[in-house]
């Protein structure tokens, strides 16, 4: 008999599916019902099938008020099989307001880990931390706005196709014109324009 006790990897469902680290929980989800193995395709019949109703479509949207619940959590947990705590880090620490009106990406990060992370959508990050980039909302070949990340299949813009990674240039440009606007409103004594950039 051995005196120390072997530990077993937890058992996950067929269906497991490991949320990344900082992954938003749009993006989760989606990944999430795009398996082969998952019948439901949308946030409602997969909030349904949780028993928490339409939470869910209001997560994937980022509107967390209110907040998601522990009991909601749970019983989506029951249902996925990923971690009560994991759940909770898809979500954004409380008090953390979101922007809701446009998916914003980091293509720089994008192109390093194909994913949306959860802090590109708070409304106190303008810029990407990593890369000292502005966060980008549309499409720089054609200005559609980026769709919810539980709908990036492909990683692309849904309107005319180009890769998320292939807009790292856009992001670039945009932080040089930022500082030419700086430059210049230092040279005149008066504040940059940000709409314009």
């Amino acid at each position: 008999m051995s005196l120390f006790m072997e530990t077993e990897a937890p058992q996950h469902p067929p269906w497991y599916l490991e949320p990344f680290e900082g992954e938003s929980i749009s993006h989760y989800f989606g990944r999430y019902r795009r398996q082969e193995i998952i019948s439901a395709s949308t946030p409602s019949s997969l909030g349904k099938a949780a028993g928490i109703g339409t939470a869910l479509s209001r997560w994937e949207k980022f509107h967390f008020n209110p907040r998601p619940t522990l009991k909601e959590l749970q019983a989506m947990s029951k249902l996925i099989g990923v971690e009560v705590s994991k759940l909770e880090a898809l979500c954004p620490p409380k008090g953390v307001l979101m922007v809701t009106r446009s998916t914003r990406l980091c293509a720089v990060c994008y192109y390093e880990a194909p994913y949306h992370r959860s802090h590109w959508q708070f409304q106190s990050t303008a810029e990407c931390e990593k890369h000292q980039l502005p966060l980008i909302s549309r499409c720089p070949a054609c200005d559609e706005k980026f769709s919810l990340p539980s709908e990036w299949e492909q990683g692309s813009c849904k309107r005319c196709g180009m890769k998320f990674t292939s807009m790292k240039k856009r992001q670039i440009k945009a932080k040089e014109n930022r500082q030419e606007q700086t430059r210049k409103a230092q040279e005149l004594g008066s504040s940059p324009d940000w709409k314009s950039v």
